[in-house]
């Protein structure tokens, strides 16, 4: 079983890997008992939000955790997979503007992306 530091690090990769933008880490796990972490990320297109979360399905699948749950696959505006102690969420840019995340968890520590993965 792998730690939720080491989930959050590879999923955090695979997002940068298919040039995810914006990617947020969110420490949550001071808050809530839903997750250790947030992964908040906006790709450019329907068709890039699949790339971004097949690519994360892929390499946690490929390390031995494979989501838990997978939400919103065909709606291509905000999908969200859930390892348990790591929930990304891949947005469009409208449907991050309109959920806004960072501030409804705007206590989290917000985790800098290369202290997970190394210098982008």
């Amino acid at each position: 079983m792998m730690t939720p530091n080491e989930v959050v690090k590879i999923a955090a990769k695979a997002l940068n890997d298919k040039k995810g933008k914006d990617i947020k880490v969110l420490k949550t796990d001071k808050l809530t008992s839903l997750c250790d972490y947030f992964i908040i990320c906006t790709g450019t297109s329907s068709t890039h939000i699949k790339t971004l979360t097949d690519e994360i399905d892929k390499a946690m699948s490929e390390a031995g955790e494979p989501p838990i749950r997978r939400e919103g696959y065909r709606s291509g505006s905000w999908v969200l997979l859930d390892f348990g102690c790591v929930v990304a969420h891949v947005f469009t840019e409208e449907a991050r503007d309109f959920y806004n995340l960072e501030h409804l968890w705007s206590d989290a520590e917000e985790i800098e992306l290369s202290s997970l993965i190394g210098p982008c």
